[in-house]
């Protein structure tokens, strides 16, 4: 039995008879009942959803970044989906069947909040990644997003809210043990979590 909301002219949510009906992002939804498929995918189904499984992996580390960094990415879809989304059409490549992820391309944060100057990014022995940024300007209060990302290890160092833009540079501890790679970003989001900017690729650091 399905519940109205709004009243009968209003989406509803659960089950009515042949239709299921439910809510995301305060747009009402209506679809068939789940039919179970019985005939096996096809080469090309299969690889979709090996990509599908690609990303979805790369990204789970990263939740706690990306469903703030994403937010109101999309009337329809935000956070976690919407990141994910971005990434199979911008940073998945396939290269002789073989499915593959550009980091430098990859984003944690979307928005339009203004970036500061002067970014740069520098290793202080013995595992210290110092971010630092031109703290002038306006968004004083802005706080930082900033993560390393051991990508093969699907390990993340970082802060999600790191210090005020005002700061002009945070610092993350890493762990950087011989053969490890790790990619950097940085990104602003306002403190009352409103706006957020777009993701600066810091580069790329092999130990």
């Amino acid at each position: 039995m399905g519940r109205l909301i709004n009243g009968p002219n209003g989406p509803f949510i659960g089950k009515a008879g042949s239709y299921i009906g439910y809510v995301v992002n305060g747009v009402g939804y209506i679809k068939g009942n789940y039919r179970r498929r019985t005939k096996a995918p096809t080469e090309d189904e299969a690889f979709n959803r090996e990509k599908f499984a690609v990303a979805q992996r790369y990204l789970r580390p990263l939740i706690n970044y990306v469903r703030p960094g994403f937010k109101g990415y999309n009337p329809r879809f935000q956070g976690f989906a919407a990141a994910k989304s971005y990434l199979m059409r911008n940073a998945l490549k396939v290269i002789d069947r073989k499915i593959v992820i550009d980091p430098a391309l990859v984003k944690i944060c979307f928005g339009n909040l203004h970036l500061p100057d002067n970014i740069k990014c520098e290793f202080q022995e013995p595992n210290l990644m110092r971010v630092s940024w031109d703290p002038s300007g306006i968004g004083a209060s802005d706080q930082a997003m900033v993560l390393f990302h051991n990508s093969e290890a699907g390990h993340p160092y970082g802060n999600v809210y790191g210090n005020y833009r005002k700061s002009g540079e945070e610092n993350i501890l890493v762990e950087n043990s011989h053969g490890t790679t790790l990619h950097g970003y940085l990104a602003f989001i306002t403190e009352d979590r409103s706006r957020q900017s777009d993701t600066v690729y810091l580069g790329k650091f092999e130990f």
